[in-house]
């Protein structure tokens, strides 16, 4: 549970706080914090090495499942390439859309999943694959969708 108690919660608190220099208020937070936290928690937070492990392990796996794919958008189609490296890539490959993403699964790998974001909302039939010259490119006509809502904005008192 939290120690609420420890908070100097009165009406003067606004005047007393408005009248601090900024150096006082780092002080004083710093003070609570070390009131609140045990000692080896401050120790952990100041150690930045295990975060940055974590980051680097991460962006390292990322990089390598990414594919170099384009995505554009022209009047009536959304077009996305993605270069094939090896062609038996094609016969393990499969795709799926929803309205504003491409989903590519096996490739490079047979466990990798790619998501890419389309750069306008989609239809949910009529997409085409074509390959062509070390490139796979993905053909989906757009949804032109110009349903509007209206939203009430209500004043609360």
């Amino acid at each position: 549970m939290f120690p609420w108690n420890m908070f100097p919660f009165t009406k003067d608190m606004k005047d007393s706080l408005q009248k601090m220099k900024p150096d006082e208020i780092n002080n004083y937070v710093q003070d609570l914090i070390g009131k609140i936290m045990p000692n080896n928690m401050g120790d952990m937070m100041n150690n930045q090495d295990l975060f940055r492990n974590f980051q680097t392990s991460d962006t390292k796996q990322r990089s390598a499942n990414v594919l170099n794919s384009t995505a554009f958008e022209t009047h009536d189609y959304v077009f996305v390439r993605i270069p094939i490296r090896n062609e038996e890539w094609l016969n393990q490959l499969r795709l799926y859309h929803t309205s504003n993403q491409l989903i590519v699964e096996h490739i490079p790998d047979r466990e990798d999943s790619n998501t890419i974001t389309l750069p306008a909302i989609v239809k949910k039939k009529g997409g085409t694959a074509n390959y062509k010259d070390g490139v796979l490119e993905i053909k989906i006509p757009k949804n032109i969708d110009m349903q509007y809502s209206q939203i009430d904005v209500t004043e609360i008192l």
